[in-house]
């Protein structure tokens, strides 16, 4: 794992908290990605989770989305501050490229049904699925919000990097090897 980081990837709050938890190990992404796949692929091997409510709506959410609603609103940092904690290193970047798959990782993400057909449908049929492993610093370190890092972006430079060191995985090793076959299995 690298050092130190400055690369934030922006994600609705209450999915950081499922990620956070181990509910969700995977991330669904419609837009924000499509300009910088290459790159990504060649160089995105971990960031930061930059929690955000920016779109964030409780009816895009799974039923059982209701407790990391609550523990995002309850973490949320004052005005101008971006609480930085979870560290995501990518394992994985596919195309989802049929809804039946994208409805298969029900079990992986706190998505609503609705919203992944929405999103799967909306311009082009494409998902794009990151399966990630998390990692959660000991402390939050708190980040001014720059005018650069506000509005409908997918990816940002932080102001400064933040050191990975500390960083504790939410999933043990097997525990983390279990999801991710599953995860597969559900794609086969």
């Amino acid at each position: 794992m690298q050092p130190t980081c400055n690369i934030a990837f922006k994600e609705w709050a209450a999915v950081c908290e499922a990620l956070a938890a181990g509910r969700q190990t995977i991330i669904l992404r419609k837009g924000g990605l499509q300009d910088e796949i290459e790159s990504i692929r060649r160089a995105c091997l971990g960031f930061w989770l930059y929690p955000t409510n920016f779109h964030q709506q409780p009816e895009h959410l799974s039923d059982d989305a209701g407790e990391f609603i609550q523990r995002a609103t309850a973490s949320e940092p004052s005005a101008g501050q971006v609480a930085v904690r979870l560290f995501a290193e990518l394992h994985c970047l596919n195309e989802l490229k049929t809804e039946e798959r994208a409805l298969r990782l029900r079990d992986f993400h706190i998505w609503s049904e609705a919203t992944v057909r929405q999103r799967f449908a909306y311009r082009f049929p494409l998902l794009f699925l990151l399966s990630v492993r998390v990692y959660a610093l000991p402390t939050t370190v708190h980040v001014p919000e720059t005018d650069e890092m506000a509005g409908c972006k997918s990816w940002l430079t932080l102001p400064e990097s933040i050191s990975t060191h500390g960083l504790v995985p939410v999933l043990n090793d097997e525990q983390y090897r279990e999801r991710a076959k599953a995860e597969w299995a559900a794609l086969a």
